[in-house]
């Protein structure tokens, strides 16, 4: 069946939260969606630094007046969230969700995170016990409904006033098919880009671990490479 937009759910109405929202992805991530309407909860560790972050993203280019972006610590975010999305650094990643088990009880957990390592001969994927950043987040999150998505969009293309449309797609993987349209329709939230199904959690380390092949990319031919799946 190809791909039809017009069969996603509302999710305008949805509260998003982003654990690590101060760090690039994550900030970049809270701006697309502040752009789009989306009430935004940007997490830290402390709520001061998150509060700061809100501020300076409601007040960037293209936010609308009246815009629901606001701070706090990442408890905080993580209780009064619809959806959050994990976009913590990866040596942070276990301790950060397991000390958010309680409060993601029964929300929607998407996680980002890439697990990558970076020596003299560049980026590359490193090995995680349960398999991948996502599965971990599954194993110390039992009560929640997870799955890994955003991982391959660009930072710098988020963050950037003068871009409109950013055209990827995002690429979607978890044991919960309902949750497939819901991250999908968030995604679409974002002009040019499309949330697509890429298979069970187990299928997730490929593409986190892609994520070294991308930046070699970008650094070879100075751009901000993304994923567009054909025939669809």
């Amino acid at each position: 069946m190809a791909y039809d937009a017009t069969t996603l759910p509302d999710v305008s109405g949805l509260t998003v939260g982003i654990i690590g929202g101060t760090g690039d992805q994550g900030r970049g991530l809270a701006y697309r969606f502040a752009r789009a309407g989306q009430t935004v909860l940007i997490g830290s560790r402390t709520a001061e630094r998150a509060t700061q972050a809100a501020a300076e993203i409601a007040a960037l280019p293209g936010v609308p007046d009246g815009a629901l972006v606001s701070g706090g610590d990442n408890e905080d975010v993580a209780r009064r969230s619809d959806v959050v999305i994990v976009a913590v650094p990866w040596e942070g990643h276990a301790a950060t969700v397991a000390a958010l088990a309680g409060p993601l009880t029964g929300k929607i957990v998407v996680d980002c995170v890439n697990p990558l390592g970076f020596d003299k001969q560049g980026p590359y994927a490193r090995t995680v016990a349960e398999g991948s950043a996502v599965q971990q987040a599954a194993a110390l999150l039992p009560e929640s409904r997870v799955c890994a998505a955003f991982n391959h969009v660009s930072a710098p293309l988020l963050a950037d006033p003068e871009i409109d449309r950013i055209d990827l797609d995002v690429l979607i993987c978890t044991e919960d098919r309902e949750l497939v349209g819901v991250v999908a329709a968030l995604a679409a939230r974002i002009p040019g880009m499309r949330g697509i199904y890429a298979g069970r959690l187990r299928n997730a380390h490929q593409i986190e671990a892609f994520t070294a092949n991308l930046i070699a990319i970008n650094k070879r031919y100075k751009a901000h490479a993304g994923i567009r799946v054909t025939d669809l």
